[in-house]
């Protein structure tokens, strides 16, 4: 089972480079070896369940580690067809 996950870790800050906890989570979902899609509102990655569960919990664990005082996350099964 593929699973999307989407969120938002804060607070946010002004333009320029990303807060460190929000670039902890990027970095984070790289090592676990996920492409995120990282942009200024949240990230998203999808993924096989077990990867994805995996790196959530690193995520959660690090970004509050970083200084994050809020995440925001929503997580789905994604259905979508493999060669779509």
């Amino acid at each position: 089972m593929n699973l999307r996950a989407e969120f938002t870790t804060e607070p946010f800050e002004g333009e320029g480079e990303p807060p460190t906890h929000a670039a902890v989570a990027r970095d984070v979902l790289r090592e676990s070896g996920l492409n995120p899609e990282f942009g200024p509102l949240g990230t998203a990655i999808s993924g096989e369940r077990e990867v994805v569960l995996d790196a959530l919990s690193n995520v959660l664990e690090r970004t509050l580690d970083a200084g994050a005082d809020r995440i925001t996350m929503q997580v789905s099964v994604d259905d979508t067809p493999e060669d779509s």
